[in-house]
């Protein structure tokens, strides 16, 4: 029995003077995303790659109680752009094909002008030229097959720029943009950091729940949906602001939505028709001390889901009125 208690109380102590670090976490905001990751060093270096949109003046690196932080350095990797000569190459062909559009466009205002003078022209017989008309025609006609030339030209230009225009878009997207990484110098060699840094990805989308009910209130479920997978790390929404982390409450996602609050709101001017057709609407007040983001709203009435609506966002103290259906 005393070796088991012994046992029980070396685990504790053992437990207890261990840094406890937090699991991978990226909490999604109102207004951006705080990323905290935990890393260990490997021969005294920690080299954690870093957001490209990283908020200024967010970045805090905290050591373990084990660790002494020796060092932080923010390495930027430049751009993998090995198609460069190509890109100049084009962009330098779609100027010349610029250049054509301007010419075929000075040369059909010539043979339109040309065409419209010889059309207008009045027929003289002469000694010279004894049939007027035939030569009228003649300058039309030739007028006319210069410009249907330029209509030719101008349309193999505008081809062939679109499809200059799609080669450099696809050589654009495939060079990979420049990154940064942080390279933490530690002691010991194997020391332990947590990081912690904002962005201003928004990584959810509100959506509700609107649960009218029979005595002047409707139940209001606000969650969020998150189209964001990042591997190694647990996710999490709050409906708070970057600047309120330290006091906001999160939630956990984990099927990609996460129900956030639920609140019982002052619903009056209900209208509502029993029909093929759903139709509903009401004035509803924000008596929550929290501003109420829009998104798409499902409606339940008696237990049933009677469609979706817009539900637009409203202030602390403010209605409006909501409507599903005409």
């Amino acid at each position: 029995m005393f070796v088991i208690h012994l046992c029980l109380c070396l685990c504790l102590i053992a437990a207890t003077a261990s840094p406890v670090f937090a699991a991978n976490i990226v909490t999604f905001y109102r207004d951006g995303a705080l990323f905290q990751q935990e890393a260990i060093a490997l021969k005294g270096v920690v080299d954690l790659p870093l957001a490209a949109d990283m908020l200024e003046n967010t970045l805090i690196v905290v050591p373990a109680a084990s660790t002494t932080i020796i060092g932080v350095e923010t390495v930027q990797k430049e751009a993998v752009n090995s198609t460069g000569k190509e890109l100049e190459a084009l962009t330098e062909q779609r100027r010349k094909l610029e250049d054509r559009l301007q010419a075929l466009d000075a040369r059909e205002a010539i043979f339109t002008t040309a065409a419209k003078s010889q059309s207008g022209k009045a027929p003289r017989k002469t000694k010279a030229n004894p049939d007027p008309m035939q030569a009228i025609r003649q300058g039309t006609d030739f007028a006319i097959a210069q410009l249907e030339a330029v209509y030719t030209a101008r349309r193999k230009t505008t081809h062939e720029m679109q499809k200059i225009d799609t080669r450099i878009s696809a050589i654009r997207k495939s060079n990979r943009p420049s990154t940064a990484s942080l390279r933490i110098a530690v002691s010991p060699q194997n020391g332990k950091v947590t990081v912690r840094y904002a962005t201003a990805e928004r990584g959810w989308q509100p959506e509700y729940n609107i649960y009218p009910e029979k005595n002047g209130t409707a139940r209001l479920q606000l969650s969020a949906r998150v189209s964001a997978t990042l591997n190694g790390y647990q996710i999490r929404v709050s409906p708070a602001q970057l600047a309120d982390y330290a006091t906001a409450e999160t939630v956990p996602v984990l099927t990609g939505r996460a129900v956030i609050d639920t609140y019982r709101l002052p619903l009056v001017d209900e209208q509502y028709s029993e029909s093929v057709y759903q139709h509903f609407s009401a004035r509803i007040t924000n008596s929550t001390p929290h501003y109420l983001p829009p998104g798409e709203s499902g409606l339940y009435r008696d237990g049933a889901y009677r469609g979706k609506f817009r539900f637009e966002g409203i202030s602390s103290g403010r209605s409006r009125m909501i409507s599903l259906g005409k």
